[in-house]
This record gives C-alpha cells, sequence and structure tokens, in this order.
C-alpha cells in the first residue's frame, strides 16, 4: 500500500500542499509519514511515526521550505515498523543527495543489497526502497538516466517518487502493479499515488503515469521517456479495487465507488440471500453493500456504527493489534436485532475480523448472519506491497468456503466469482495482476513461494 506525493510549485508553500495529499493518502499507511523539500539544490525532511496529524504541527510545517517536496505515509511489507524505515529516505550518495519515497515491494532485494554491499555502499535500514534510493545516488550519469538504469536491475512492483539535482522524479514498474498519476494545480505540476489526493489539493488529473514510465519534473516543465519497455500485459494490482484504493479515486479511468457497487449488484445476483436487510462493514463494504440492496431489493441498513478514529484494522503491523482493532472500531445498532441479516464486505483476508464482527452480530440480537464477499477468496499470497508474503496468513488458503464458514461463525458465505469481479471493473483482464486470486504471477517469485516480510532485519542490526 503506501502512499506518495510530489510537487514541484517554486511559488507555493510546497510543504504544506503535501500535507495535505498526505492527508487524501492517510488510508493507504498509518504507520509512519514523512514530508522531504528542496530548497535550492538543499534536501532535508522531516519523518516520524504515526499519522500525519500526529508527525507535523503548524510550527514544524513552517520549517519545511522548498521548491520541490514529496511526501509518504507508509505501510510496511519489507522491514519491520521502526523509525529508520520511515519514508521519505534521504540518502547522500558518491554522485548526489536522493530523497524517495516508495510504494510497492521488490523481490530481488536480497541480491541488489549483496551488490551494494560488495561495492562499498552503506545501507542503513532493512527497507526495499534504501537499495533503490542507493542505486541512484551512486551512480555518476545524469539523473534520468541513472533512474532508468536502476528501473531495469529492479524486480516486483515499485511507484516512486525522487528529489534530486532539483528536479522532481516519477516512476512506476513495467507492469504498473501500484497505482501513480500525474496532475497539474495551475501551471505546477503534481504527482500521487491515487486521483483522490490531487482532488484535495485543487489539482486536476492529467493521466496515470504509464507502465515502465519515468516523468521528469523540473524548470522545463513536464517531460517523460518510456525508460523500460512496459510489459506485454498491464497488470495494475485488484485489490486496489475492491479494497485499497480510496472509493472517489479513478484507476485505469474507471471511478472505483462505482466498480465496487457494480461488484455488489453482480454479488446479489450470483449468491442471494432471504434476508431482512442488507449492512455493510464500514467503510470499504459499503458501495457493494449499496449494490447487492439495490440488485436484491432487499433494504440497505447501517448496522455497525465505526469509530473512525481508529485506523484500519487489516494493516495494523502485527495480528494482535488487528484483534484489539476491531472491537475498538465497531459497534452493532438496536436494528439488527430480531433481523436476518447480510453482511457485505470487501475481502476475508485472515478472517480475525469477520469472526468478531459476526459474533458481535449474534450478541446484538440477528437471527441470522449471511456474509457476502464482494471479491474471490484470498488464495494465494501477494509480493507486491501488501502484507501476506505467505500463504499460511490466509484463512481461504488453508480452508474451504465451508470451513471458512465455519470458522466465522456466519449462517451462510458466498463470495463473488473472479468472472464477476472482473466485469465490474469494465476492463479487460490482462489490466490486471489477480495472483492473489488465482496465484498467475506477473514476475518471478521468490524461491519457496514466500516473502518474509523482516528478512532484512539481520542485515540493519550488523550495520
Amino acid at each position: 500500500m503506501c502512499g506518495i506525493f510530489g510537487i514541484r510549485a517554486p511559488e507555493r508553500d510546497n510543504a504544506r500542499v503535501t500535507y495535505f495529499g498526505l492527508h487524501a493518502l492517510q488510508h493507504r499507511g498509518q504507520e509512519s509519514a514523512g514530508i522531504a523539500v528542496c530548497d535550492e539544490g538543499r534536501i532535508y525532511g522531516l519523518r516520524d511515526m504515526g499519522l500525519v496529524t500526529q508527525v507535523f504541527s503548524e510550527q514544524n510545517l513552517r520549517g519545511l521550505h522548498g521548491q520541490l517536496a514529496i511526501g509518504h505515509c507508509r505501510y510496511s511489507t519489507t522491514g519491520g515498523s521502526h523509525w529508520e524505515n520511515s519514508q521519505p529516505l534521504v540518502l547522500r550518495g558518491r554522485a548526489r543527495t536522493v530523497a524517495l519515497a516508495h510504494n510497492g515491494n521488490l523481490t530481488n532485494v536480497e541480491e541488489l543489497r549483496a551488490e551494494l554491499t560488495r561495492q562499498r555502499v552503506r545501507l542503513s535500514t532493512s527497507s526495499d526502497s534504501e537499495i533503490v534510493a542507493a542505486l541512484i545516488a551512486n551512480d555518476e550519469r545524469p539523473l534520468e538516466e541513472a533512474v532508468a538504469a536502476a528501473m531495469t536491475r529492479l524486480v516486483g512492483a515499485y511507484s516512486i517518487v525522487v528529489l534530486a539535482d532539483g528536479k522532481l522524479v516519477g516512476f512506476r514498474d513495467p507492469h504498473g502493479i501500484r497505482p501513480l498519476c500525474l496532475g497539474r494545480l495551475d501551471d505546477d505540476w503534481v504527482v500521487a499515488s491515487e486521483s483522490c489526493a490531487l482532488d484535495l489539493v485543487g489539482a486536476k488529473l492529467e493521466r496515470e503515469i504509464g507502465a515502465g514510465e519515468l516523468v521528469v519534473i523540473d524548470e522545463g516543465g513536464c517531460h517523460s521517456v518510456q525508460a523500460v519497455e512496459p510489459a506485454e500485459h498491464t497488470a495494475l494490482c485488484i485489490f486496489e479495487l475492491f479494497y485499497l484504493a480510496r472509493p472517489d479515486s479513478r484507476l485505469l479511468g474507471v471511478e472505483v465507488h462505482g466498480a465496487r457497487v457494480r461488484m455488489g449488484e453482480i454479488l446479489a445476483a450470483e449468491s442471494p440471500a432471504d434476508a431482512d436487510l442488507v449492512m455493510p462493514i464500514p467503510d470499504s463494504g459499503t458501495p457493494a453493500a449499496i449494490g447487492f440492496s439495490r440488485a436484491s431489493g432487499i433494504p440497505f441498513s447501517e448496522g455497525l456504527i465505526k469509530n473512525r478514529y481508529v485506523g484500519r484494522t487489516f494493516i495494523e503491523p502485527e495480528q494482535r493489534l488487528r484483534d484489539q482493532g476491531v472491537r475498538l472500531k465497531f459497534n452493532p445498532l438496536d436494528e439488527v436485532a430480531g433481523k436476518r441479516v447480510v453482511i457485505v464486505d470487501d475481502s476475508i483476508v485472515r478472517g480475525s475480523t469477520t469472526r468478531q464482527i459476526v459474533t458481535m452480530l449474534f450478541e446484538a440480537g440477528a437471527t441470522e448472519v449471511h456474509a457476502r464477499i464482494s471479491s474471490p477468496p484470498v488464495v494465494f499470497p501477494c509480493f507486491y506491497g501488501i502484507d501476506f508474503g505467505d500463504a499460511e496468513q490466509l484463512i481461504a488458503g488453508k480452508k474451504s468456503v465451508e470451513e471458512v464458514r465455519r470458522h466465522i461463525g456466519a449462517t451462510s458465505l458466498s463470495h463473488l466469482s473472479l468472472e464477476g469481479l472482473q466485469a465490474a471493473t469494465e476492463r479487460p483482464e490482462t489490466s490486471f495482476c489477480r495472483a492473489c486470486l488465482n496465484g498467475s504471477y506477473p514476475t518471478p517469485i521468490p524461491e519457496g513461494g514466500k516473502l518474509i516480510k523482516l528478512r532484512l532485519e539481520k542485515a540493519r542490526a550488523k550495520a
């Protein structure tokens, strides 16, 4: 996940614009946040653990002056959740100083790290993002050439923004797995993970940055090169469409909210239920619940009140915190008492959240709880930036749908079919990475089919 943002606007308060851009992307990462600025060629920044509003104050934003800025909110998938791995990273190399913010996950990081170590490049974090920064910072060629050369070495998913040599650079892996878009704020240029961040700062979406594309923004404006040949088929993570992205964003030209409503409509046709009300697991399950209610004719109602000051339980860094977060996050209403309830959620990954919600609803007096999920079972691990790099973490990888139903305690359980999900996106299947659903990966995957999140911690401790 992770949210990234970048802007070049010499006449604006760029740190403040970036701060608001990160607000719009907070759903993508809640562990740490940071902003780096470039002021007359000097790069410096502030980053810390916590939410955007916890890290930044009016006072410290005033201290971040620069003609360019990048920002990051982190959700850890490689490297632990500690300060050293927060971003943007600022790395001083032999050729230049680089500030970098990365969304994605590299699958060949051990190989690249070993190579840099042999070259006596000092690495101090357990993040794969530092590898990319080191490749660029220690390459003597002009910045665009250095970035393009680094892109040819990286395997996996990456959408990245960089500050270096007085320029803002944005680039994306040749499969386009993680999102990245380009916008205009009057005469200035903005780069962001999602279009909702452009909307919040008043920028207009120009287009999505293409797979393998390198965009450079400097005093001459914005220009781009196809740094790496794009893959035959692009592979935007389909998890973005049913869970990760904000509903008001556009991906591949598709409004995410509308796609999720269509998922619910198709789900109602595929897996009807005899019930009294349809209710979402808020917030990401709400659009699909609206679609399910419309298509089924079963009244829509809020049955759970969400405490919106509690973050996304799926992206808490530890399972213990996820479990605690569910009770803090949701509370059932009397509306469910004596009712046959359809609950609609976007996915079941580990099963812990759904199980607790079903229990709460029965305790609140629901007579039946029918679980309807607007995605197929998540069966295979992700190596591209979602925190389930091991199939053992996935309940659907170990249990049948009926076994999962018994585990969560629901009256019935049904998932949207892969065909139904694809139809709801209104884009061809060749546009997406669907590996977590069907096991078809767009890039080489780690040996043994497992990606250990903390695999670089020993190397960091040694450094």
